[in-house]
């Protein structure tokens, strides 16, 4: 039986809790700040590619990702001119601040590889390449990303 009546909402359900056991295997036990991660670090990839890419990736993600992906989303600001590595973590900092304090680049790595677990490598790989190089080296080694990139 269906926990609520509709299988898409309890398959978005189950497929974000995966992600979220994922996430919390590098920030501890802890839906909360998995979920808060999870939506911080997706919305600094966003904002960092142009929207058509941006709404290409967010395609991928499962339903409730995606809102978490496209909330507060502004596509007249897109994308963000930053180019250094630091300008991305302190977009995610600031997300976090205010919940349990967690290392905000063991959050991007976290996030980041979960997303590369399961989203098709190719749209990890344009998804990655729109952003700068110093950026770039935030995303985990050996991800789909890397796979997709490879092709």
């Amino acid at each position: 039986m269906s926990a609520t009546g509709l299988d898409v909402f309890d398959k978005t359900v189950q497929t974000t809790n995966i992600w979220l056991k994922e996430i919390e295997q590098e920030l501890g036990p802890d839906h909360h700040v998995a979920w808060h991660a999870l939506g911080a670090v997706l919305r600094a990839v966003r904002d960092r590619m142009p929207v058509e890419l941006a709404a290409n990736f967010g395609a991928e993600l499962p339903l409730l990702v995606r809102g978490a992906f496209y909330d507060h989303f502004k596509p007249e600001h897109q994308p963000l001119a930053f180019r250094e590595a630091d300008a991305f973590l302190a977009l995610v900092a600031k997300e976090l601040a205010g919940g349990r304090p967690v290392n905000t680049e063991t959050a991007v790595h976290a996030v980041l590889g979960t997303v590369s677990h399961h989203v098709p490598a190719g749209a990890l790989a344009k998804a990655r390449e729109a952003m700068p190089k110093d950026v770039r080296r935030l995303w985990p080694e050996g991800s789909a990303a890397d796979a997709g990139a490879a092709h």
